[in-house]
């Protein structure tokens, strides 16, 4: 029998922190040649593990017998950190999958890794859940990264999370909550008199689109006006263009077309000297949706923005992302009198939302009815129509569904059903707080006497 020898805690620490990582007791690590006593005496120091002995514990606890015994193993940080290192990669190509299957795998070796590396590995596993629509996830890591006494107020990282936060909530349709992130973290930043840097900018920007879509257009474009002037001053080339793609996004919302189209042209021009695929795919899908709403539009132009964005965000994009291109393409095919590739696009929107029950599902689904109905498929163009309203009615009130309200409606216009048509547009102007004041009853009439 080994006898009890000095350093041999350090070996019984380790094999107690990995096996309570893993879920196990000290029964599971015993054997016919390990008792679990024997096991409680190397977790207490008490007794040294021969190299057969060490050998087992380590296999048992998912570790190197190099790490067991020393707490260093060179060769397998070296592989993990490579791991991370190619789900960095893996994202900036979208294979947001690969992405987080390499960040899953190092995280389940953490105690190999330093903190910082751990750290890495956790946001970039956040962040895949985000691109791939994971929104629940990815809210929870984030929250826990954001509240973690190891992220500084103010620090890059720190805005940044801040940051994610507020887009997942605001793409979860929390918009309240978005908002409330976004300006508490601006007040930080402001707090602090920091000098604006590129994360302060991307955070107002990432702000102006949670009040846009909560429809607060007045404080959206109040902070806009705010941080046009210092993104030129001292932001980079895509700060300054995110500040003026998400003034766009209000001037949209507020009916300011032509302004809207001259943002998002000095936003594709400031991204266009940048490496960011991903922002210039986005901006170019933008510019193409600006462009279908204008009445004389120049469809040629928009499909080939619309078709070079959809091209990027195959690669880059979320799915998401993704999905709003192909709504839009759908409601350009629409535009170009083409039923088949409207259905197309939209159906193909719908498979990349899946289940989700936001506002682009719901506009898909219309723009799906009126290819049906372009198709002179007016059964089925009803159907996906109440299918429409059916959704609205169990989503939060926002400016968008109120959007999506009116489109419902003017297609029941269409079809002839003004009962229908009417409820959608009085949905639609009860969605922005519009309500209609409240009829007397008859008994609160008054009496006709002869």
């Amino acid at each position: 029998m080994e006898q009890p020898q000095s350093g041999t805690s350090g070996i019984g620490q380790r094999l107690r922190e990995l096996r309570q990582k893993k879920g196990l007791n000290q029964q599971d690590l015993a054997s016919a040649d390990i008792s679990v006593s024997y096991v409680s005496l190397i977790e207490t120091g008490k007794r040294a593990p021969s190299e057969a002995v060490l050998k087992t514990l380590a296999e048992r606890v998912g570790c190197s017998v190099e790490y067991l015994r020393t707490g260093r193993d060179d060769a397998r940080v070296q592989e993990l950190e490579l791991k991370i290192a190619f789900g960095d990669m893996a994202m900036r190509n979208g294979a947001n999958g690969e992405a987080l299957q390499s960040y899953s795998e190092a995280l389940a070796a953490a105690p190999f890794l330093s903190d910082a590396m751990v750290r890495r590995a956790r946001i970039g596993q956040a962040t895949a859940f985000e691109k791939l629509g994971q929104l629940e996830a990815a809210i929870q890591m984030l929250t826990s990264l954001f509240e973690d006494p190891a992220s500084v107020p103010g620090s890059a990282e720190w805005t940044q999370l801040a940051v994610a936060l507020c887009r997942c909530y605001r793409d979860a349709g929390d918009q309240l909550l978005s908002v409330e992130i976004g300006e508490r973290a601006m007040r930080t930043l402001d707090g602090l008199g920091l000098a604006v840097t590129d994360d302060h900018i991307q955070l107002g920007a990432t702000l102006i689109s949670c009040y846009q879509s909560r429809g607060d257009l007045t404080q959206a474009h109040l902070i806009a006006n705010r941080l046009i002037p210092a993104a030129e001053q001292t932001g980079s080339r895509v700060a300054r263009g995110s500040v003026y793609w998400n003034a766009a996004v209000v001037a949209i919302s507020q009916g300011r077309i032509r302004e809207a189209l001259t943002l998002t042209e000095r936003a594709l021009a400031m991204m266009a000297e940048s490496d960011n695929v991903r922002h210039q795919a986005l901006l170019k899908g933008a510019y193409g949706y600006l462009l279908l709403s204008m009445p004389e539009a120049d469809l040629e132009r928009t499909k080939e923005l619309l078709e070079e964005s959809q091209e990027a965000l195959l690669d880059v994009g979320s799915a998401m992302e993704q999905a709003r291109n192909e709504v839009n393409l759908a409601r350009l095919a629409v535009r170009l009198g083409k039923p088949a590739d409207a259905l197309a696009h939209a159906s193909r929107a719908l498979g990349l939302l899946r289940n989700n029950q936001r506002w682009e599902a719901a506009e898909a689904r219309v723009i799906l009815a009126r290819a049906q109905f372009m198709s002179g498929d007016r059964d089925n163009a009803e159907t996906t129509l109440r299918a429409v309203e059916r959704q609205l009615g169990q989503v939060p009130v926002s400016r968008d569904h109120a959007t999506v309200w009116r489109h419902v409606g003017d297609l029941w216009k269409e079809l002839g059903h003004a009962a229908e048509a009417l409820s959608a547009y009085e949905n639609a102007l009860a969605e922005v707080g519009l309500l209609a004041l409240p009829s007397r009853s008859t008994s609160a009439l008054p009496s006709e006497r002869g």
